[in-house]
């Protein structure tokens, strides 16, 4: 299947997810033949990137704590957010995240989950180990149950951190994420309403009964379900993992959610929420 990053590294990264992790599906060893398409350009110039409705009142408002209403130095974008992520998650960080230019990695990723495609150099996760496992043959191939352990350390490494931890660092953080979305083209737009967005989307992902067959039309496996195959890439990376791991990483998006908008994970508003 198409090389991808799943839906977790922006649930760790986050703040989501911020998303969740977006780990790479590895193709057959063969090289790519010479009419596929070449790698996307950065998201940001992307055509097919809409410029959302001007949001100069954001629906779900963070309130940023004193301390980073000041506009923060560039290098300082990232550097604070990974101190942040290393105390989170030790070593695992720098095995399991491209931590360069993290917060716009993040950002971008984010934006382009609902999306056709994502861009593979811009993931903030690296990719998970070894191929796609892959059972049958000719017509009858699917994915193999046992894929779905190539997912789980990333599963458990966001099990491990509480959501609150996690939201607490994407709201002290927050000015670095909506500078960065500023940068992607959305000058009047507002990160956490498109984050919202995002959570909503990944929610929505169906749910179709296992084994899920697939296709090898060229060198990279596609759904044979054409449905399927028309999903966004947020919405793969999910089919992808398994429908036990999705269903965790679903669990801590609603959290992720519900602590971002204030509202409860059911949907219901809370007493405080706006």
């Amino acid at each position: 299947m198409k090389k991808s990053t799943a839906v977790i590294s922006v649930l760790i990264a986050l703040a989501i997810a911020v998303g969740g992790y977006l780990f790479y599906v590895q193709p057959p060893a063969a090289p790519p033949p010479a009419e596929l398409p070449a790698d996307p350009p950065p998201v940001a110039t992307l055509p097919e990137s809409p410029s959302p409705a001007p949001d100069v009142a954001p629906h779900y408002p963070i309130d940023v704590p004193a301390a980073a209403d000041a506009p923060a130095a560039e290098a300082d974008l990232d550097a604070r957010l990974l101190i942040a992520l290393r105390a989170l998650f030790g070593a695992s960080l720098d095995t399991m995240f491209n931590t360069t230019d993290i917060v716009r990695r993040i950002v971008v990723t984010v934006d382009n989950l609902p999306r056709e495609r994502v861009s593979r150099r811009l993931m903030p996760v690296k990719p998970v180990p070894g191929p796609m496992v892959i059972a049958g043959s000719g017509d009858e191939r699917v994915i193999d149950a046992s894929n779905a352990e190539r997912y789980r350390p990333y599963v458990e490494l966001m099990e491990r951190v509480p959501t609150a931890t996690l939201v607490d660092a994407y709201v002290r953080n927050y000015d670095a994420f909506q500078a960065r979305y500023v940068e992607l083209g959305y000058p009047q737009g507002y990160f956490n309403n498109r984050l919202v967005e995002v959570i909503d989307h990944l929610l929505a992902t169906p749910e179709p009964a296992v084994p899920l067959r697939v296709a090898q039309p060229r060198v990279l496996y596609t759904f044979a379900d054409p449905e399927l195959e028309k999903l966004s890439e947020g919405r793969k990376i999910l089919l992808r993992m398994g429908p036990d791991n999705a269903a965790k990483v679903k669990a801590r998006l609603r959290d992720i959610r519900a602590a971002v908008t204030r509202e409860a994970a059911a949907g219901t508003p809370s007493a405080g929420a706006r």
